[in-house]
């Protein structure tokens, strides 16, 4: 798996070197309902004006998909790639870089406590003997083991099983476990039978980071470093319209649009989301250590689990903060 993944790499940096560095265009994989203030841009032509160039804006359902088209040269930078992804196939030997955080999404991926235990914080270790539904292998699962260790809760005493978000959602509902482990709407119908044990910003502070970022090939950011720090300076424009409210009556039907999905619905998850500001990014928090840290913790989870052969000893080296340092002395 190493092996192909390391030659899929290669076989990207070929194609690269056969056209990129002077590309007129550039291709760009994002989600679908995962309404974001860049789609702002995408839409209006900020990105062709910034960059002088054509993009071919190209929609995915998964991450693993996007590694799978970097490797192949279809794609030159990934919008909102989740972590565990990027993880998995930069373990793997795919030579990817993160030159931005797209999202913070912590409010969005939680543990949910059953009701009826009344446990919160401040009696966590009540937790021990408990049955938890946790996807295993995933950031969930990280932030699970995270949370626990920090309550002191002695999970060998637990029934962790192993169950996808909707599943977990419908055991917590039906009374069949005691705690959830999840995210976004099977989150959001487990809340409706308990409590988070702590908030989003809380389980930042313990270096819980549950966030999205924006992914390239190391040969392609490197031979165009002007055409990565301009893409992300024009959403980081993006982003800090959006944190304007004057901007949102003139920006949320536009994303709605292009999300696939209804202005309500849209506003329901955009609101869930923090787009941190280009200094914020470049803080310790996040691509000045904390990322980097948060990346080898997944990959231990994944060793773990089963879900990935090794971890690398270090992820150092797939954050490359050189465009997003050029777009910030730019903006």
């Amino acid at each position: 798996m190493i092996l192909r993944a390391k030659l899929l790499s290669a076989v990207t940096g070929a194609a690269l070197l056969g056209g990129a560095a002077g590309a007129q265009e550039l291709s760009v994989a994002y989600f679908l309902e995962w309404p974001m203030p860049f789609q702002y841009a995408k839409e209006t032509g900020m990105y062709e004006e910034a960059l002088g160039m054509e993009i071919n804006w190209r929609a995915f359902d998964t991450g693993t998909a996007m590694s799978a088209a970097m490797a192949s040269g279809d794609i030159q930078l990934s919008v909102s790639q989740g972590v565990p992804p990027f993880v998995v196939a930069v373990s793997a030997g795919q030579d990817l870089q993160i030159v931005d955080v797209a999202v913070s999404y912590s409010d969005n991926d939680n543990c949910v406590v059953a009701e009826a235990l009344e446990i919160d914080k401040d009696s966590a270790k009540e937790l021990e003997g408990k049955k938890a539904a946790v996807p295993l292998g995933t950031a969930a699962h990280y932030g699970f083991l995270k949370q626990m260790n920090h309550f002191g809760v002695d999970i060998s005493t637990m029934d962790v099983v192993n169950m996808a978000p909707p599943e977990g959602a419908a055991a917590i509902a039906q009374g069949a476990v005691d705690m959830f482990c999840g995210w976004g709407g099977s989150l959001r119908r487990a809340k409706e039978h308990g409590n988070v044990l702590l908030t989003g910003q809380e389980k930042e502070d313990l270096g819980i980071l549950v966030f999205d970022v924006t992914s390239g090939p190391a040969d392609f950011i490197a031979e165009n470093p002007d055409v990565v720090a301009k893409f992300l300076a024009v959403t980081a424009e993006a982003n800090a319209m959006w944190a304007d409210p004057a901007n949102r009556d003139k920006m949320l039907p536009v994303i709605a649009k292009d999300s696939g999905m209804d202005v309500e619905a849209t506003a329901a998850t955009i609101d869930t989301f923090v787009f941190p500001t280009v200094e914020e990014q470049l803080s310790e928090k996040w691509l000045g250590g904390g990322a980097q840290e948060f990346m080898k913790g997944v990959a231990d989870v994944f060793v773990e689990a089963g879900s990935i052969d090794a971890a690398l000893d270090t992820y150092e080296d797939n954050v490359n903060i050189g465009p997003l340092t050029q777009a910030a002395g730019g903006s």
